[in-house]
């Protein structure tokens, strides 16, 4: 009788956490650690593109605030709008990182409830001076993603 008991309460206790899907704080530590893991790719990415040009002429770029989940999607939302322009071809690998970046921040947002906003939408625009825009275009995104690498933690709140 005290076997069956005891086989009773093993059944009860450890059938649960052995069946049981993932919970959703377990898939949100998953998908930040993603997150944290495309951003370092990306500058990876950046770095190496960097020392395949010439010397890049020295720009002070001002990120936006890092507030939370809303307000990265969106600046990744316009990042990888500016990465689509036909100057900025030869960053391709990096609008892919940022477009997947945005995709998983958005996600993860959804899956927090936070009252996400539609995709920024993209602008057509003639640039005077492609190369100096190119090179801005890079230094935005690299010092959007270090921001966004020493803000983790503001991938925990909307």
């Amino acid at each position: 009788m005290h076997i069956l008991l005891a086989l009773f309460y093993v059944s009860l206790v450890a059938a649960p956490s052995c069946a049981s899907p993932p919970r959703k704080r377990d898939s949100m530590r998953n998908t930040i650690h993603n997150i944290l893991n495309i951003a370092q790719i990306t500058l990876v990415h950046i770095k190496k593109l960097r020392t395949k040009l010439p010397v890049s002429p020295q720009i002070e770029v001002t990120s936006p605030s890092i507030d939370g989940l809303v307000s990265i999607s969106h600046e990744l939302g316009l990042l990888d709008n500016e990465l689509q322009s036909p100057i900025t071809d030869l960053l391709s690998q990096i609008q892919a990182d940022v477009s997947s970046l945005e995709g998983r921040v958005r996600s993860l947002a959804r899956t927090m409830d936070c009252a996400i906003q539609d995709r920024p939408g993209g602008e057509a625009s003639d640039h005077l001076f492609p190369d100096s825009h190119f090179y801005l275009t890079l230094t935005k995104v690299q010092h959007y993603l270090e921001m966004l690498l020493l803000n983790k933690d503001k991938l925990k709140v909307c």
